[in-house]
């Protein structure tokens, strides 16, 4: 018996075809949510959305430091495992959910399998890389997205056994849920035209708990905005909102809404003229759905998009951020997608048949 751990909305987006393959081939599984992210926008809807089968146990952590939290969920999921006494457990990607899921398991001599292993931005100031290079190096089966994250895995002295090349899960769910995105009317909900518009998310830590970084993006796209004639549109997290108010930024002319469903998100993503985020996962959607990409960090853990050409790192420094912004707009999509052919799920359930 398998043990998916979710906790945050990219994790049901990108197991979502996990679980599905779990289900076509008739394998023994369970969900357990760390309850990570807890409000009906930023998780339910996902769930019912992908019509998956509803998590067996929530452990309805929410929010806090990041020791309380993730001992608060370390505590959690060893009683679940304890009781339930499941063959694997599969974490995906780098949240203080895989890193309490992956320790709890390992230390109960449970297989852990993490999907989305060998990324690395090398910088340990973001808690997602320490998550990352902990879960790596105590899973016994490692799902490198590329090549070039199984040279990373290699190259910290991972056993060549452990690891396999599987393509990245949200190719897989790319692939599943545009054609559905696509039926949706948030660009009119809107008042946005396809590609017509500027698409921004910022939510990390190091940029929106800084008051000057997170100022220095809010500016750089302003100046885009102002410069491209394009309207700026951005859903908010609660807690950047929280900051914008803290800080007492001024966020001009740039819409800010409310945190989006995955089929809304999905589309505006890919409808948008360019997309500018800190997140991970977005610069990977917009890689695949051929939607030029800014990305507000001084590194990444995907480095895939940068030799792609789908990407570029600006920073928070506002004339970098237009500079990147001039240069992308004039790619026009012309690159090939690096992150496989949408069967990863397919290749991770069929280590468990």
């Amino acid at each position: 018996m398998i043990c998916i751990i979710l906790g945050t909305r990219p994790e049901i987006i990108k197991m979502a075809p996990v679980v599905r393959e779990c289900q076509r081939l008739e394998l023994e599984f369970m969900i357990l949510h760390t309850g990570q992210h807890y409000s009906y926008n930023m998780d339910r809807v996902f769930f019912e959305q992908l019509r998956l089968p509803g998590a067996k146990y929530n452990l309805e952590t929410g929010s806090g430091s990041h020791g309380g939290q993730t001992g608060r969920m370390l505590a959690g999921i060893e009683r679940i495992l304890l009781a339930e006494k499941p063959d694997a457990v599969l974490v995906q990607g780098d949240t203080n959910t895989v890193l309490a899921g992956s320790l709890a398991a390992a230390k109960l001599g449970i297989a852990v399998g993490h999907v989305e292993a060998g990324l690395r931005s090398y910088d340990r100031r973001m808690p997602e890389e320490i998550n990352r290079v902990v879960s790596d190096h105590v899973s016994d089966h490692l799902f490198a997205p590329t090549e070039k994250s199984r040279g990373i895995l290699l190259g910290e002295g991972i056993p060549d056994g452990k690891i396999l090349v599987t393509g990245n899960t949200i190719v897989d769910a790319v692939q599943q849920n545009l054609r559905l995105a696509e039926d949706n009317d948030a660009l009119a909900a809107h008042g946005l035209v396809g590609k017509g518009f500027l698409r921004k998310t910022a939510h990390r830590q190091e940029n929106v708990d800084d008051p000057s970084r997170f100022r220095g993006l809010l500016d750089g796209i302003l100046q885009l905005s102002r410069e491209t004639g394009l309207p700026a549109v951005y859903p908010i997290h609660p807690r950047s909102r929280k900051r914008i108010e803290e800080f007492g930024l001024d966020a001009g002319d740039i819409k800010l809404i409310e945190p989006l469903d995955y089929f809304e998100f999905l589309q505006l993503e890919s409808s948008a003229r360019l997309v500018l985020t800190d997140s991970g996962g977005v610069q990977e959607e917009a890689c695949i759905t051929g939607v030029p990409c800014v990305t507000l960090r001084d590194n990444t853990e995907r480095p895939e998009t940068l030799d792609a050409g789908s990407n570029m790192l600006a920073g928070t420094d506002p004339g970098k951020i237009v500079e990147c912004a001039r240069l992308m707009l004039s790619r026009k999509g012309k690159w090939s997608n690096p992150f496989g052919d949408g069967k990863a799920a397919e290749r991770i359930a069929g280590i468990y048949t």
